[in-house]
């Protein structure tokens, strides 16, 4: 399994009565399809799993294939408290048309680097899919160390990371020691140095609303390899980043530049509230800066590309009268 692009963990939409709205579910699911995202991750933090039931969590697996066919990958998440219950959204995982299974700790727990290994490996057994490891340790409480890589190497289907520490260290760590683990962003505002480090992948939940934006940083790092470029973009993002990592309303705040793009993105669940008047504002303007900024960005390498097409015309023609001469 390959991971390369821009992966978009799902917000899921609740109405007022907090059931999930499936129909506005469908429609977002197919404006990230429609908006070039490279694949999908459905049961994340951004999702709210952690308030929904294992029905709930598979419906959405199920209404999100059936909405992309075979056309983007998609990575199910089988987070849960309890392991039994991670290996039970395993197994529906494999059957409802999960190509990927998102592995993390479980929470509270606070398992040694042996305990989790064991857990993760269960998972692994459950399903016999590829697995991407989730480290998150802010939320999960453990961190997953050197001793916990070793041991999940027995398996060749842990083949991804989404690292969330915010520790850069451990990204050297992983490109260094474990270049056989594909690393992915999970710390948005250090997308530009996972990239520079070889990640191809970024798991982004701003790519909700902005999934334009989120695509042209990847592609300038990781296609272009125009790092200049990718600054500038990364640049224009790092107030959204602020927002979205160290705002303390994570979700909400996704939902809100979701609502901001015209589609529904509904409640959050208890015990989350959402944004108040005053958060919406700051978040409309940083939205509204941001896009501007990057399509000025957009804008320019075009331009720059025609100048240099006329530049080496310039040239060959002033090489030919020479030789004519």
């Amino acid at each position: 399994m390959h991971f390369e692009g821009i992966y978009t963990p799902v917000i899921t939409p609740f109405g007022e009565d907090y059931s999930i709205d499936f129909d506005a579910y469908a429609a977002h699911v197919q404006f990230l399809l429609d908006s070039g995202v490279h694949g999908l991750m459905i049961g994340g933090t951004t999702g709210e799993y952690y308030v929904e039931s294992h029905e709930e969590r598979v419906e959405l697996l199920k209404v999100a294939r059936e909405v992309v066919g075979d056309k983007i990958q998609i990575i199910f998440g089988t987070g849960s408290v309890n392991p039994d219950a991670s290996i039970k959204l395993a197994e529906d995982g494999a059957k409802n048309g999960a190509d990927v299974l998102l592995v993390a700790t479980p929470p509270y727990s606070l398992p040694t680097q042996r305990e989790l290994a064991l857990h993760a490996l269960s998972v692994d057994r459950a399903a016999n899919l590829p697995i991407m490891l989730y480290n998150y340790p802010d939320r999960m409480g453990v961190n997953m160390e050197e001793e916990f890589l070793d041991r999940v190497g027995r398996s060749a289907n842990f083949c991804g990371i989404k690292e969330s520490s915010g520790d850069i260290n451990r990204l050297h760590m992983l490109a260094r020691d474990y270049p056989h683990i594909q690393v992915s962003c999970g710390m948005d505002d250090q997308a530009l140095e996972f990239f520079a480090w070889g990640a191809k992948s970024w798991v982004c939940a701003g790519s909700n609303f902005l999934p334009k934006e989120h695509i042209a940083l990847y592609k300038a790092c990781v296609q272009e390899n125009d790092f200049r470029k990718g600054r500038r973009i990364m640049s224009a993002m790092m107030p959204l980043m602020r927002v979205l990592e160290q705002g303390g309303k994570f979700i909400q705040s996704v939902k809100y530049g979701v609502t901001l793009d015209g589609r529904f993105s509904g409640e959050v669940r208890k015990p989350l509230r959402g944004l108040n008047k005053d958060e919406k504002r700051a978040m409309a303007q940083v939205v509204k800066t941001l896009k501007t900024t990057i399509a000025s960005i957009e804008a320019e390498a075009p331009a720059q590309f025609v100048e240099s097409i006329k530049a080496s015309i310039s040239e060959v023609e002033v090489t030919s009268n020479e030789a004519g001469e």
